[in-house]
C-alpha cells in the first residue's frame, strides 16, 4: 500500500480534475482501479505460479520461452527499467520540488525554457525554475543516502508508514468533517455527454489513475522472501488495490468537496495547484496546518523517491548476475556490497528527467511501462493459460479470461485516448526500437538465440 501511495494522489488531483473538467473525472479513478484490479489479477496467478523474486523479468523469460524469445523480452524489461525507473523517480522529485514553493513562491517562477520539435507540431519543453534545482537536489541526496550499507537504509525506512498513512488518514478526516456534497458535485453541463472530448478527457484522467495505482504489483518483486507466496501474494496484490482505491476516491472527493472544482482548473498551473493538500489543509485549520501538510508530503515524497532508487538500482543488478543484462550492472561496492553502477546510472538519468514537466514525465512513464511491460506480459499470460493448461496454479482468477481482456483493452485505450498521445508512443517505439538492436548485437556477439548454433540448426 506504501509503494502504491507514495506522493502520486497529493500531486495528480488538479491534473485529473482539469482533464475532464469538473468532478466527473472521478470516473477516472473509478476505472482506473478496475483496470488495477484486472491486472492485479494476472499479477496474482503468475506470482502464485512462479513465486520466485524478479517479478516481470522472471515472468516473461517463462511465459515467452527460457532461452530464446522469452531472454529478448526479459531483456527489453531490463532496458525500458533504465527509462522508466528514472522517469518515476523524477516523478517523486518534481512533487517535493512542487510543494516546497509553499514556503518559498518564487522558486516556482521561470527563467528558462526550450522547446525541442519531436513529431510534426509536438515540442518537448524543458523547463529551468527554482524548483527544478529542489527536485534535482532531492535526487542527488537520495542518491548520497542509497550509497551506503543496506542496514544503515534499513533504519531510515523503518517509519516511513506511520508518516504515509497518518498524512492520508489526516487529509480523509479533515475532508469528511467539511464536506460539502453541493460544491463536490457541482457537475458542469454535459458533464456526462459521450462526446469525443469526454472520451478523450477520460483518457487523460485514467493515465494519471494508472500511474497513482502502480505499485500493487510489488510483492512479485520480491517472491523468495514472502511467507506462504502462493497464498500471500494474491491476497496482498488484491486487498491492496480494494483499500487504496478506497482510499483514493475518499480523499479526492474530500478534497473537492472543500475546494470547489472550477478553483481547481482556474488554479492548473498556479502556485496553489502546486501544493493542493497544503492549501486545502490551510482553507481549514490555518497556516500552520498547510505548514505543516507541506512538511509531512514532501516528507513522503523523498521517502518514495528513496526506496524507488534502493528498489530498482537492484534490478539490472540481478539481471547483469543472470548473464541477460551489461556486465559493469553487476558491479558491487568493494567495502558496503550494494550495486552501485546500477544505483548511480539510475539516478544520474532521474536526475536528468527533473527538468521536464510533471505531466510528460507522468505520461511517459505511463507509455513506456505499458508497451514494454504491461501488454507483454498480459499477453504472453494468456497465451501461456492456453498453451499449458496443465500448469500448477495454486491461485486461478476468477472470470478468466475477462480480467486480462480487461486490462488490455484499458492499457490500449489509455495508450491513444489523448489529445497529443503520440509524442509519449514516440518515445516508447525509440526506447523499443533501440532497445532490440542493442539485444541482437549482443546476442550475435555471444551468440545467444536467435544466433545460437542451436537457434540456428532448427532454421535450417
Amino acid at each position: 500500500m506504501i509503494d502504491m501511495i507514495g506522493v502520486g494522489p497529493f500531486i495528480t488531483i488538479p491534473l485529473i480534475i482539469s482533464a475532464m473538467g469538473g468532478p466527473q473525472a472521478m470516473l477516472g479513478w473509478i476505472l482506473g482501479a478496475v483496470i488495477a484490479m484486472s491486472d492485479g489479477l494476472v499479477w496474482a496467478e503468475l506470482g502464485a505460479a512462479m513465486p520466485g523474486s524478479g517479478g516481470t523479468y522472471r515472468y516473461l523469460g517463462e511465459l515467452y520461452g527460457k532461452g530464446r524469445l522469452g531472454k529478448t523480452m526479459s531483456f527489453l524489461f531490463i532496458w525500458q527499467m533504465i527509462f522508466s525507473a528514472p522517469l518515476s523517480i523524477a516523478s517523486g522529485c518534481i512533487g517535493l520540488a512542487e510543494y516546497s514553493t509553499y514556503f518559498f513562491p518564487a522558486l516556482a517562477r521561470p527563467f528558462f525554457r526550450l522547446d525541442i520539435p519531436f513529431a510534426g507540431t509536438i515540442h518537448v519543453g524543458i523547463n529551468l525554475a527554482g524548483l527544478t534545482f529542489i527536485a534535482v537536489a532531492a535526487c542527488l541526496v537520495a542518491v548520497l543516502l542509497a550509497y551506503r550499507s543496506i542496514t544503515v537504509i534499513n533504519k531510515l525506512l523503518r517509519y516511513l508508514w506511520v508518516v504515509v498513512m497518518a498524512t492520508v488518514a489526516w487529509v480523509i478526516f479533515a475532508g469528511v468533517t467539511h464536506f460539502n456534497s453541493a460544491i463536490a458535485f457541482s457537475f458542469p453541463a454535459g458533464a456526462f455527454s459521450l462526446s469525443r472530448n469526454f472520451f478523450l478527457g477520460l483518457g487523460s484522467a485514467m493515465l494519471i489513475s494508472t500511474y497513482d495505482y502502480w505499485g500493487y504489483y510489488n510483492v512479485c518483486f520480491l517472491g523468495d522472501e514472502v511467507k506462504e507466496p502462493t497464498k500471500t501474494i494474491p491476497r496482498t496484490i488484491i486487498i491492496s488495490i480494494l483499500l487504496v482505491g478506497l482510499i483514493y476516491i475518499v480523499m479526492n472527493v474530500s478534497i473537492i468537496g472543500v475546494i470547489p472544482w472550477k478553483e481547481l482548473i482556474k488554479g492548473t498551473g498556479s502556485h496553489e495547484s502546486r501544493y493542493l493538500v497544503s492549501a486545502f489543509m490551510q482553507k481549514l485549520y490555518g497556516h500552520w496546518a498547510g505548514a505543516l501538510a507541506t512538511a509531512l508530503i514532501m516528507w513522503t515524497a523523498f521517502a518514495s523517491v528513496f526506496s524507488l532508487l534502493l528498489g530498482y538500482s537492484r534490478v539490472p543488478y540481478a539481471a547483469a548476475l543472470d548473464g541477460n543484462f551489461f556486465k559493469v550492472f553487476g558491479r558491487v561496492h568493494e567495502k558496503h556490497k550494494f550495486p552501485y553502477v546500477s544505483l548511480l546510472t539510475l539516478g544520474f538519468v532521474g536526475l536528468l528527467f527533473c527538468f521536464l514537466s510533471l505531466i510528460q514525465v507522468i505520461a511517459a512513464l505511463v507509455v513506456i511501462r505499458i508497451i514494454i511491460q504491461f501488454i507483454s506480459q498480459t499477453a504472453g499470460f494468456l497465451v501461456w493459460r492456453s498453451n499449458h493448461p496443465e500448469a500448477p496454479r495454486p491461485f486461478r482468477m476468477r472470470l478468466y479470461p475477462l480480467p486480462p481482456v480487461i486490462s488490455l483493452a484499458g492499457f490500449v485505450f489509455v495508450l491513444f485516448s489523448r489529445k497529443d498521445f503520440v509524442v509519449e508512443v514516440w518515445y516508447a517505439a525509440i526506447i523499443l526500437a533501440a532497445g532490440l538492436a542493442v539485444y541482437f548485437v549482443r546476442a550475435f556477439k555471444r551468440r545467444e538465440w536467435p544466433f545460437s548454433n542451436e537457434a540456428l540448426n532448427e532454421e535450417i
